[in-house]
């Protein structure tokens, strides 16, 4: 079975409001339960392509003092 994520994740999505995307967000994070992190994966792919060369760096920032 061949299983697009990136598709399914952005298909179940695509009508969710912010409060419903930062409820998602904050569950994944919560349960530490490793079969959302795929989603959380692609939240970061969007963030990262729709982010300029400076929000790239304040990302790279964060997840660099956080390790």
């Amino acid at each position: 079975m061949n299983i697009d994520i990136r598709k399914s994740i952005k298909n179940n999505f695509k009508d969710a409001d912010i409060d419903e995307i930062k409820a998602s967000i904050v569950s994944s994070i919560e349960e530490k339960d490793e079969i959302t992190l795929p989603g959380l994966g692609v939240f970061f792919e969007i963030l990262w392509e729709k982010s300029d060369d400076d929000e790239k760096n304040f990302i790279l920032e964060k997840v660099k003092n956080g390790l």
